[in-house]
């Protein structure tokens, strides 16, 4: 299968490279030039392992199987659970259960995989060079990211954050990760300048002259990253099928808590190969950049921005939605327009035609966050169900989504990663996240999973805090460290 860059059509390269490269070498997104069709009637009664080997060895066809396989034991061996997301219920809807893995969030069904697949491109391409990720992130990401590459031979990681951006039980997820080549900064900006600035390195001319390191990314741009996500809407909707909730070609909706737009684009990609979707619901925070734009074709990153309870969506530009744009118009040249004005004017604007054609697909709600505080309690006293700040943002735009079809919520995080906005909302505020993870547990009867309970007692190892400004600076002299190692 061959990829090419969502900014020119023209430039070409394999999965492999891809996945080691992380952006294009001109700005753009990698994307395939095309997607397999399932049979997903062969697919039921697979467990999650196994359904994962048949879709990404589809994906990435130049791989090993047998290697994949493995990748795949080692990846989901590290989940609290055999199911590795599980399927339940909230309401009359369900809810697909996303934070099972070793950092509680759902970026740990890719990123478990992602350094094994890098292996795997590196013996693929026959690339020696060290490898240099650069990560930003807006909570979640850098600890998965982190505890999927610490330690890891040939590869080193840093990982940027908006300084006095991320929950308290994110910033000692990612304070406290040990491993000889990780590197966690604090940058003074918001989450949009930490993805500028990696995004920025990757076409930095001055950098090119150290040969002998090749950067890469574990954030969505990656396709490495991107994915193994498409794998758990197929799982929950053959979950589904397997329990006679519903019937083979039952249409389905599925609501995301949406800020990079990459986790709504892997539920894009299944339906493009072939998963029986009615609509994808984009849910929108407060800062609701893209639901503005599924409503008017606008989009406008010049705006206020907006600290919330639900700090992983507190994105302004959100990368992935240039590969839709791609995959909507086929037109690399637009797109590269597009990204052009973004660049230059912080915003642009879609003909009315391509937004028809997107809007055919896709829904968006925005909820605010004084609605976020009720829909908590409301979850929790009406459903049974403890809910974190990210998954009551879908939970409300879900409600006000009024196609009569069975409807999937994607819940994100562990409530126990924001145990305090959560514990607030239920009963009151506790003297900490500590205590309020106790109380929660003992409100709920949810257990408190282990890597969030010892968190407490666990050494600081990352400290430094920079402006957003001597990004490059630092980035750098990692390198120049790297080259002479």
């Amino acid at each position: 299968m061959e990829f090419v860059s969502t900014r020119n059509h023209k430039l070409k390269t394999t999965a492999a490279k891809a996945i080691i490269e992380g952006l294009a070498q001109d700005g753009g997104l990698y994307v395939p030039t095309s997607l397999p069709l399932l049979a997903i009637n062969e697919l039921v009664g697979l467990d999650y392992h196994d359904l994962a080997l048949a879709i990404l060895s589809s994906l990435f066809d130049d791989f090993n199987k047998e290697e994949l396989s493995v990748a795949l034991d080692k990846a989901y061996g590290l989940f609290d659970t055999r199911e590795v997301v599980p399927l339940s219920t909230i309401g009359d809807r369900y809810l697909l259960e996303l934070y099972h893995g070793p950092t509680s969030a759902f970026k740990d069904v890719a990123l478990t995989l992602l350094p094994h697949l890098l292996k795997m491109a590196y013996k693929q391409s026959g690339c020696d060079k060290k490898i240099y990720i650069l990560t930003a992130t807006s909570g979640d990401t850098g600890k998965a990211a982190l505890e999927g590459f610490k330690d890891v031979e040939n590869t080193y990681i840093t990982v940027f954050y908006p300084h006095e951006g991320v929950s308290e039980i994110q910033y000692r997820q990612m304070a406290t990760t040990a491993g000889n080549n990780t590197q966690v900064i604090a940058a003074r900006g918001n989450f949009d300048d930490c993805q500028r600035l990696v995004k920025k390195a990757y076409n930095h001319k001055t950098f090119r002259k150290y040969d002998k390191v090749q950067l890469s990314s574990a954030n969505s741009i990656n396709i490495g990253r991107l994915f193994p996500q498409i794998v758990y809407y197929f799982s929950s909707y053959l979950q589904l099928v397997k329990d006679g909730r519903i019937k083979m070609g039952t249409k389905v909706s599925f609501v995301v808590p949406t800020g990079n737009f990459g986790n709504i684009l892997a539920g894009y990609l299944a339906k493009k190969m072939g998963l029986p979707v009615l609509h994808l619901i984009c849910a929108s925070n407060d800062n609701d950049v893209l639901t503005e734009f599924l409503d008017t074709g606008v989009y406008n990153a010049c705006r206020p921005f907006y600290l919330t309870t639900s700090p992983s969506m507190d994105i302004l530009i959100s990368s992935n939605l240039e590969r839709l744009l791609y995959f909507a118009s086929g037109d690399s040249e637009m797109v590269k327009g597009l990204m052009d004005d973004l660049s230059q004017n912080g915003r642009y604007q879609i003909s009315e035609e391509l937004l028809k054609k997107i809007q055919s697909e896709f829904r968006g709600y925005c909820i605010k966050q004084d609605e976020v505080a009720r829909l908590i309690k409301e979850a929790f006293e009406n459903d049974g169900r403890l809910i974190d700040p990210h998954t009551a943002v879908a939970y409300g735009a879900a409600k006000k989504y009024e196609e009569e079809v069975p409807v999937i919520i994607l819940s994100t995080a562990s409530p126990y990663k924001f145990a305090n906005n959560v514990y607030a909302c239920i009963k009151e505020r506790a003297a900490d996240e500590y205590e309020a993870m106790e109380l929660l547990a003992k409100t709920s009867g949810m257990p408190i999973p282990k890597n969030l309970s010892s968190l407490k007692e666990m050494p600081i190892r990352h400290q430094e805090v920079i402006d957003i400004e001597d990004g490059l600076k630092t980035i750098e002299r990692k390198l120049q460290e790297l080259s002479h190692d």
